[in-house]
């Protein structure tokens, strides 16, 4: 209602019978009411034609037509939970009479979008797609199933019916994790958002309007076409994120060479222990002179490449050496979290004591993958498994065979 009072837009808030949920098919197949009795389990008719709730949404947005001054080209539906399971299967059958859809922790199960040889399964074409995934939000009781593989193959889903470009912007603000998809037919928006459980945060319909909705019409010869938006759908205008074992950073909203492997180090501690050890930390240390490329400083190694001097932009002259854990600032001795490592010829620093030591930059890391930028931003577990398929050229997938729930 804040969002419709601001901009001026007429809201409804359609609900199930009061002693059942939303007629989804798919959902009550092979569900165990003794994992949740108290859930109010129905029978949802296979042809959608006699699904009553519908025929309700459908016969809902005819009577708001008459009643009041609708434009066709500007509908749209949202839903959270069940809700986003009946506003995603309205899409794939009526989704032709809607400018965009959105929702919120409820992915579809993957038999829903994909039949047994991987076709996929959608009577009403390309839609405006939001596709919020709470990143602790769980599977339903009674449900066991991947979250990785289902909500990636959501997000593939409507990425081949809009027809997207496989790389996005990435833009990670505070704990949301925006990745937003161009499309030739229309866009879609991924946030994955960081230590949310199930549900849907309280700013998220402004979220909806101000990033999508905002700009996007449905004309009358069907096309989706997205203008601009209350707020811009840009990546991060500085950010870098990199994981272990790759040779690939996400530099400049794309994929670049990093000049070599990154590589996962751990500070081992051994004084008092008679000769065992203890981890007392996780670095990503990556090459050198990648480094001084990002930041614009002068890379000058020895001859036998075991140390290099570096010159940052404001005048700062570093000193690094193979297996040292000190270097040298101006003529000051420094501390770094871990030893400077040597391989193939380069000089490997950690990541992370770099662009905060030097650069008072924001750096996170979740699940072996380590995002660095210019403000706050948390990366979250979903995001961090989009970066790594993006870092190793798995953005979109060859066929949608045998991934079916």
């Amino acid at each position: 209602t804040l969002v419709a009072d601001r901009e001026g837009f007429i809201v409804v808030f359609p609900d199930a019978h009061s002693l059942r949920m939303w007629a989804v098919k798919g959902v009550f197949d092979d569900f165990d009411p003794a994992t949740a009795p108290d859930l109010p389990i129905q029978t949802v008719p296979k042809d959608i034609k006699d699904n009553h709730d519908m025929n309700y949404l459908l016969g809902l947005i005819e009577l708001m037509k008459k009643k009041y001054s609708i434009d066709d080209g500007r509908i749209f539906m949202q839903g959270m939970s069940m809700g986003n399971l009946m506003t995603s299967q309205f899409a794939r059958y009526y989704g032709n009479i809607l400018a965009g859809a959105a929702g919120s922790g409820g992915p579809t199960r993957l038999n829903m979008l994909f039949d047994e040889e991987g076709a996929i399964k959608n009577d009403a074409g390309p839609l405006a797609i939001w596709q919020s995934r709470p990143e602790k939000n769980g599977t339903p009781p009674g449900k066991q199933y991947s979250e990785f593989t289902v909500n990636k193959y959501n997000r593939f889903y409507w990425m081949k019916i809009n027809e997207c470009d496989p790389i996005p912007q990435i833009s990670i603000v505070g704990e949301d994790n925006f990745a937003f998809y161009q499309g030739k037919k229309a866009d879609l928006v991924y946030l994955d958002i960081k230590n949310r459980d199930h549900g849907q945060t309280l700013d998220e319909a402004f979220l909806y309007w101000d990033y999508l909705f905002s700009g996007t019409r449905r004309e009358p010869d069907g096309t989706i076409v997205h203008t601009g938006t209350r707020l811009p759908r840009k990546g991060d205008k500085f950010a870098i994120a990199l994981t272990d074992g790759c040779d690939k950073v996400w530099f400049k909203n794309g994929v670049k060479e990093l000049g070599g492997p990154a590589i996962r180090w751990q500070k081992l501690k051994y004084h008092g222990l008679n000769g065992g050890q203890k981890v007392r930390g996780e670095y990503l240390c990556v090459p050198l002179p990648f480094l001084c490329e990002v930041f614009g400083a002068k890379y000058e190694p020895s001859e036998d490449t075991l140390s290099a001097a570096v010159t940052l932009k404001d005048g700062r002259v570093l000193q690094f050496a193979r297996g040292s854990i000190g270097g040298v600032i101006d003529e000051d001795r420094c501390s770094m979290e871990c030893e400077a490592l040597h391989r193939d010829g380069k000089l490997h620093v950690s990541v992370e004591w770099f662009c905060r030591y030097l650069f008072n930059l924001q750096v996170s890391a979740c699940n072996g993958v380590v995002y660095i930028t210019d403000h706050f931003a948390e990366l979250s577990t979903f995001m961090a498994d989009l970066i790594k398929d993006l870092l190793s050229g798995r953005t979109f997938p060859d066929n949608f065979k045998n991934i079916r729930d």
